[in-house]
């Protein structure tokens, strides 16, 4: 039915010049009989349904890519910028030497520094706070410090409740880095190369 409206759609637009016929007869071939064998036997044997159950089995029997997070957890690049920290020398005092680099170099103004002389005649902090919620892990303070004294490390698991939770200050960033100084001294030294 839907073929003899078919052809009378495309007869009503051919010219009177050129027969209908001729026209259909050059755009649609005749069914061979292999071809209706063959649709079938794919129908009868359903071998697009074999096939998908094939492909089910080849990717169940492959190993799995997916691992089980809070459990199991991914390698991460030396490179990696989490959590902000402030490092100390191994003799116990701190790093940082207030030149107030890091507070300049900041895209997104998220680090204030306050600073005031010792008796001794060096400068250190007084003040030194981090927004967390201003930061945009760029890495810039990192890179800018003389002294490696502030440093993104490896933690990525931190978060918070409350605004004010991530509004860091120089006794937590103290001791984010007493917590990870192992594995962020590993990180610097691996990457020594590239600074």
């Amino acid at each position: 039915m839907q073929s003899i409206r078919m052809m009378r759609s495309v007869a009503s637009r051919v010219p009177a010049s050129v027969s209908a016929r001729r026209l259909l007869s050059t755009q649609y071939k005749p069914t061979s009989w292999s071809e209706i064998l063959d649709r079938f036997s794919q129908v009868l044997f359903l071998t697009d349904i074999w096939r998908g159950i094939w492909l089910t089995a080849e990717v169940v029997s492959k190993p799995k890519v997916t691992i089980n997070y809070p459990f199991e957890k991914g390698p991460i690049s030396p490179r990696f910028r989490g959590e902000h920290a402030l490092r100390r020398y191994p003799n116990g005092e701190e790093r940082c030497i207030a030149c107030k680099l890091c507070e300049a170099v900041c895209p997104a103004q998220a680090i204030t520094i306050e600073a005031e002389q010792r008796a001794d005649g060096s400068r250190k902090t007084t003040r030194y706070d981090i927004d967390m919620t201003k930061c945009i892990y760029c890495g810039y303070c990192q890179e800018a410090c003389p002294v490696d004294a502030i440093v993104e490390g490896p933690n990525y698991e931190f978060s918070a409740e409350t605004h004010e939770e991530l509004l860091y200050d120089k006794e937590k960033l103290l001791a984010n880095g007493d917590k990870w100084e192992v594995a962020i001294a590993k990180n610097l030294a691996a990457e020594h190369h590239y600074r």
